[in-house]
């Protein structure tokens, strides 16, 4: 199917909103493959098209492939609750609220936004306006992983991944506060960090030379930890190799796009990311989803014309989910996200 023009697909994707998911006619695409190297062929199809599954919300966030439901989750950030998609039968709201339990108002984005799921298979929430990372408990409710560092609370936890052992790595920028990054009055860190927590329930600090930390991820062999820095003077993703003793050594930068941060000619900011199972990172940022090797060669990117939250891989290992401003989004894939088995 040919895709539509961005704004003419917004337009009729608006209207439709949720019945998209449950026509079994072919759903509409959106955006464009950009190829930039040749070695795109091997893990994305010349004919790969992005398909629309669900529309009308306000900023997607943050997916994950809940095999148990064989269905995906995000969050829906400002509206503070997360979504369900699944094949067949469409969108429904799974829990709601999902990150602030307090009383309304409290910021615009007050709900979670990050989910991932632990060694156990337990859902896992980077909580903005909780400012916490919980999970999931038997019962229903929900436990919290991290709130506070040094008897301090975090900001607005923001993304999150686990290790085989049962580290949990997370980043910790101050969207979700109620005056967002110029909140001086309710912060208590003077910095944004990427903090981890041991299966034991400690939490160290791993860095906090990142401006605005955002999306994170492991590569596949668990020895180097990637961060996203949303950041319009200095959009870039760093890696960050990680020692014996859990410690990060010095990062490098794995790849800077600041020059189309500045542009003004693409939509987005280095946000969420993800690795596939031969390491390539695929990463939200200005322009769309950007796929780069694990040296940081830029192979090509998904652009959405929009911009773009997080990103994550489900089915059977082999499609990629976009949550893409308002829309969730769909594209098959020729390599399976890390940890997928075929």
């Amino acid at each position: 199917m040919n895709p539509l023009p961005a704004s003419l697909l917004v337009t009729s994707t608006l209207l439709s909103s949720l019945a998209l998911a449950d026509d079994p006619t072919p759903r509409p695409s959106l955006g464009r493959i950009v190829r930039e190297d040749p070695a795109l062929d091997a893990l994305l199809a010349p004919d790969a098209s992005l398909e629309v599954l669900a529309s009308g919300l306000n900023w997607s966030e943050g997916p994950v492939w809940m095999p148990s439901l064989n269905a995906v989750l995000f969050s829906d950030v400002p509206e503070n609750h997360v979504l369900k998609w699944k094949e067949g039968e469409g969108l429904s709201v799974f829990m709601k609220p999902s990150g602030y339990t307090g009383l309304p108002p409290y910021s615009r984005e007050p709900g979670s936004n990050g989910l991932a799921l632990d060694p156990s298979g337990r859902l896992t929430f980077c909580e903005h306006g909780d400012r916490r990372v919980s999970v999931l408990t038997k019962n229903g409710g929900k436990r919290t992983l991290a709130d506070h560092f040094n008897g301090r609370r975090l900001n607005s936890p923001n993304d999150l991944c686990f290790d085989k052992a049962g580290n949990l790595y997370f980043t910790d920028p101050p969207y979700g506060l109620p005056k967002g990054p110029a909140d001086k009055d309710t912060r208590e860190l003077d910095w944004n960090g990427v903090y981890k927590v041991s299966p034991e329930g400690v939490i160290s600090l791993l860095t906090k030379e990142m401006t605005f930390p955002n999306g994170i991820a492991l590569s596949p062999d668990e020895k180097t930890l990637y961060v996203a820095q949303s950041d319009g003077n200095a959009a870039l993703w760093k890696a960050f190799p990680i020692n014996p003793d859990g410690s990060l050594g010095t990062s490098r930068i794995l790849a800077d796009v600041t020059p189309m941060a500045k542009s003004g000619n693409f939509k987005g900011s280095c946000d969420g990311l993800k690795v596939d199972s031969a390491g390539n990172l695929w990463a939200t940022g200005p322009g769309g989803v950007h796929i780069m090797t694990p040296d940081g060669k830029r192979l090509g990117r998904i652009e959405t014309f929009l911009p773009n939250g997080n990103c994550c891989f489900g089915d059977d290992g082999s499609s990629l989910y976009i949550c893409a401003d308002a829309f969730l989004t769909r594209i098959r894939t020729k390599v399976t996200g890390s940890g997928f088995q075929k």
